[in-house]
């Protein structure tokens, strides 16, 4: 049995229905003693703090919401219970109504956390850390304005890996593999395997594949001279700065990792399976 006395609640303060629902929430937990507040943010550039005391936090919102509560709390050791206010998705996958079934299971047993893979992101530039962050989907590095090729070299445990002529490139977790990596042509990848995907967005050459990686490889992607483009760095789709010919871009696993607490009545395989159709028939 887990014992929880203190919840924050964090809703996607833009969507009416978390303001229903985060109401619910709170008679919910006050009818059972445990104490619960809860925090609208509008922005995923909001800053929140969360009490020390805190043993649960609930996301309620979208995938995006998740991504973002996943940044702020994942260095806490939180368990985040991400409720979906449509049905479900990748990674909420646990719908509206089914938000005390998923908790109350957590509670009793502790089986159902599913413990995801993040990544850290640092910038060094003139051989400063100038920019440092944390990622549970991907960090793409691409063309800040209008699409043009971009010349990034990948080096993996120092070792040279070659020069990439493309719109970009994607590093990505096993979570984010459903994402802009799976779009851009990357491999879907369990939830609980611990690797990197590498992707390349459109190269111009097409020997240029995705690539996965063991997560313990030191991923460093520079940016070469003579880009014809402002080139960007873009954490979770939400967290962005933009880059100088020179700059180096470190990926390599986060110590601390996402806590999920994911639905009893469907695998991730299930979720994949209803979200990319795949029915096992031909459809014209």
């Amino acid at each position: 049995m887990i014992r929880l006395e203190d919840v924050v609640i964090i809703a996607n303060g833009s969507k009416n229905e978390s303001h229903v629902l985060s109401s619910s929430m709170l008679q919910y937990f006050r009818e059972r003693g445990i104490r619960c507040s809860v925090i609208f943010t509008m922005s995923t550039d909001d800053e929140i703090c969360i009490p020390y005391s805190t043993d649960l936090v609930i996301s309620l919102g979208g995938d995006g919401t998740v991504l973002y509560v996943a940044r702020k709390v994942h260095d806490l050791g939180l368990p985040i219970l991400p409720v979906n206010l449509g049905t479900f998705g990748y990674i909420t996958e646990v719908s509206k109504d089914e938000w005390q079934e998923a908790l109350e299971h957590y509670v009793s047993t502790g089986s159902n956390l599913s413990r995801r893979l993040m990544l850290k992101i640092s910038v060094n530039r003139n051989r400063k850390r100038v920019f440092s962050s944390y990622a549970l989907n991907e960090a793409t590095i691409n063309a800040s304005g209008i699409s043009k090729v971009v010349k990034l070299e990948l080096h993996l445990d120092n070792v040279y890996a070659g020069l990439f002529k493309a719109d970009g490139m994607i590093i990505a977790t096993p979570t984010g593999s459903t994402g802009y990596s799976l779009a851009a042509g990357g491999p879907i990848l369990s939830s609980d395997i611990s690797a990197f995907i590498i992707t390349p967005i459109c190269p111009f050459t097409l020997s240029n594949r995705p690539l996965v990686t063991g997560s313990d490889t030191y991923c460093v992607i520079r940016v070469v001279e003579g880009q014809r483009t402002q080139v960007a760095l873009t954490v979770d789709g939400q967290s962005s700065m933009l880059l100088q010919e020179g700059d180096e871009i470190i990926v390599e696993k986060s110590r601390s990792k996402a806590l999920l607490i994911t639905s009893q009545k469907r695998k991730y395989i299930e979720v994949i399976r209803e979200k990319l159709n795949w029915s096992g028939e031909f459809h014209a």
